[in-house]
């Protein structure tokens, strides 16, 4: 299966998400279990990135710089010699989209002094490496030097 989809198609990549990893968010749970009394909290990077952010850096894990051309349901990301690798389908919206997702973890890093210790790009690139071992794919041997790279995504 690996390499055989010549693109992605997704939906809204205007949205904005607090993207997060599950072992900061496991380690808050286990702060939070310490507690003597049970509290809410928030659990959240407090930082946003828009899908298309992530599919343009993902993309550039693999060794590819994205363009994005157009606009909306118009929209597509082309690479270096102008191929279509991304586009976008009315079918990949959610009826109910919240355009914006942003969580303030304040109380926690009050509370708890617990802080997400992930980037979104280490995030981004952890995830890149798992899906491409599993289809015998190699990412980008600059990867680390991407995540270490003070950008838009820092």
């Amino acid at each position: 299966m690996a390499g055989k989809q010549d693109k992605i198609v997704l939906g809204n990549l205007d949205a904005k998400r607090d993207w997060g990893h599950a072992r900061d968010y496991v380690e808050a749970m286990w702060m939070m279990l310490q507690a003597d009394k049970p509290v809410d909290y928030v659990i959240a990077t407090s930082k946003q990135y828009t899908v298309r952010q992530l599919v343009t850096l993902a993309f550039e894990f693999m060794g590819k710089t994205v363009t994005w051309r157009g606009s909306g349901i118009s929209e597509e990301g082309i690479d270096e010699n102008g191929k279509v690798i991304c586009s976008v389908s009315e079918q990949y919206f959610r009826p109910t989209e919240v355009e914006t997702l942003l969580g303030d973890a304040t109380k926690a890093k009050t509370e708890l002094g617990w802080v997400a210790k992930t980037s979104f790009k280490e995030l981004i690139l952890d995830m890149m490496r798992y899906d491409c071992e599993n289809q015998g794919i190699e990412v980008n041997a600059k990867a680390e030097e991407i995540v270490k790279r003070q950008d838009e995504y820092s």
